[in-house]
């Protein structure tokens, strides 16, 4: 579950919304340390290492929401700070390509594991669709808070048949959901993509400065926090690579954990 495009070249704003924001990259760094041990598990329980059912069992379906919510909403938020610093279309279409292709790239790894529920529209997908969406519609500002409402309500209310094919499932308006390992329609989750951005304008409107870390936090000095700076930076670092490392880190973890299976003499 990747981050959205950030820009550096924008020709920006001086000021305020200019650089990076250090706490929203640590947000999204939080996000992919607690999807990685979620995978990790999730990769535990494919090799029956782990009794856990992923898709039923609310402790871990409810942690995907909660992932994949976390996700959406630094992804609104990372446009919000894209277009105040007047990021270019350019620029937005080479990060969206890369995102795109990597969408691509899962679905044929997934295809070779899960034939028969490989990914078709999953986190990466879903956003190549959303991120054109939230660009578009940015102008819109506090409209974005009823906006996402109706999004992610709107499911709730409106199911249609039509909508259960693999080529129209993406809509997320369907009967029942499809079988795959990985499914994020554009309804509901566009509405807390919105929902991101929409703080995130209000926040840079209002409060700017609540997106940078200080230099030295209030609580730093308290026993328990004393290593929070440089968890901190190690988070902001790591949100900074999120594509990166959302691709890098399920093959890692599943050939790491294959080789110990092979050297421990486990069955697969």
């Amino acid at each position: 579950m990747p981050a959205p495009p950030h820009s550096r070249d924008s020709g920006a704003p001086s000021g305020s919304v200019a650089g990076r924001f250090d706490r929203l990259d640590a947000l999204r760094g939080f996000a992919l340390v607690w999807m990685a041990v979620f995978h990790f598990c999730f990769d535990l329980s494919t090799y029956r290492l782990l009794d856990a059912n992923f898709y039923q069992d609310a402790l871990w379906t409810t942690q995907r929401t909660l992932i994949l919510s976390l996700f959406l909403l630094c992804a609104g938020a990372g446009q919000a700070v894209a277009t105040a610093q007047g990021q270019s279309w350019a620029r937005f279409w080479r990060r969206w390509a890369q995102v795109l292709g990597c969408a691509l790239l899962v679905s044929l790894g997934s295809w070779f594991m899960f034939p028969r529920s490989y990914i078709s529209f999953g986190v990466l997908h879903g956003m190549a669709v959303m991120l054109i969406v939230a660009r578009l519609s940015a102008p819109l500002r506090g409209w974005l808070w009823p906006l996402g409402l109706l999004a992610v309500c709107l499911p709730q209310f409106i199911q249609h048949p039509f909508f259960d094919s693999r080529l129209t499932n993406w809509v997320g308006l369907v009967t029942h959901k499809p079988i795959t390992e990985d499914y994020v329609p554009v309804l509901p989750w566009l509405g807390v993509m919105w929902w991101g951005m929409a703080a995130t304008q209000w926040i840079l409107s209002r409060r700017p400065e609540w997106m940078t870390s200080p230099a030295a936090a209030s609580g730093d000095n308290i026993g328990f926090v004393l290593a929070w700076p440089r968890i901190r930076q190690g988070l902001s670092l790591l949100g900074r690579w999120s594509l990166t490392f959302y691709m890098v880190h399920q093959p890692v973890m599943i050939g790491g954990l294959l080789a110990w299976m092979t050297l421990t003499g486990r069955a697969f």
